[in-house]
């Protein structure tokens, strides 16, 4: 591949995260080429100047890396409207928070043309989305999980990480997609579902005067994307909804022991709850 299209990076979506690589890959020197439905993030990126340029059907063969940071169904999509229009060998890799469903499709779209398909996610972001909030630093020591089509292509992998050292991620881990959507199910999408079921209490409208580390820990998430996360839940609800049934079977003891006066219950409860905490962070 030529020295200009590995120079020539494309991004699809202009959000948090797309606009954020953006950035981060123009300030090392990189062409930016973007994509958005929204053709007023484009010209923002540009007076920003940090998009040189609309990336488009017929200059994605100019890219050497395309990152795809849009919702899933609008990842598979684009993959198969594009899968000609890629350059050849060209890295082309999503962002979103599942994998199971894009990347079954897109490795076999991928397997069939020119391109090579490799999920990935950024453990990165912000309570806030959207251009404005994106910083080139964002990715800046956060862990990347990678997702690669085979786990025998170590030169695949080191591609990989060279590419994305612009965003200078502090460490990288390679996932199968099954296992990737059943830990981002408790590490994120459980956090999320809760925050935003918590703030739900009615006993919230009057929390302004007693609320501090332990409610604003609680509640950072709790302000979401609805759209965006409604899809990743539907995607994903097999093992969500497993982490949900396992939230409520644990606080339904917490319940039981107060309902029944049971302190000495309660208290191993909550010992065992720190035991765990701790044993976990080692």
């Amino acid at each position: 591949m030529s020295d200009a299209k590995m120079k020539t990076v494309g991004v699809v979506g202009l959000g948090l995260i797309g606009a954020s690589f953006a950035k981060a890959f123009k300030e090392a020197g990189h062409k930016v080429l973007a994509y958005d439905k929204d053709s007023s993030a484009i010209l923002m990126g540009k007076i920003a100047g940090f998009v040189d340029g609309e990336l488009t059907s017929e200059n994605l063969k100019s890219c050497g890396l395309v990152l795809i940071c849009i919702y899933p169904q609008g990842t598979i999509d684009y993959v198969k409207a594009n899968a000609a229009n890629f350059a050849k060998n060209a890295l082309v890799m999503d962002t979103g928070g599942i994998k199971r469903v894009v990347c079954k499709e897109c490795f076999k779209i991928a397997a069939k043309s020119d391109f090579i398909f490799v999920g990935t996610h950024p453990m990165a972001g912000n309570k806030y989305s959207g251009l404005k909030h994106s910083r080139a630093s964002l990715f800046k020591g956060a862990p990347l999980v990678i997702v690669p089509p085979t786990f025998d292509d170590m030169k695949l992998i080191d591609r990989v990480k060279e590419a994305m050292a612009p965003a200078e991620f502090g460490s990288f881990m390679l996932s199968h997609a099954d296992k990737h959507d059943q830990m981002i199910a408790f590490t994120s999408q459980m956090a999320h579902v809760v925050s935003n079921a918590y703030v739900k209490s009615p006993t919230a409208d009057e929390h302004h005067g007693f609320s501090a580390g332990s409610y604003k820990d609680l509640t950072r998430v709790a302000w979401l994307n609805a759209p965006m996360w409604a899809e990743l839940f539907m995607e994903n609800k097999d093992n969500l909804v497993n982490e949900i049934d396992s939230l409520i079977k644990e606080l339904t003891k917490y319940k039981k022991a107060m309902v029944d006066e049971d302190q000495e219950k309660l208290q191993k409860l909550l010992e065992e709850g720190s035991q765990r905490k701790a044993e976990l962070d080692g």
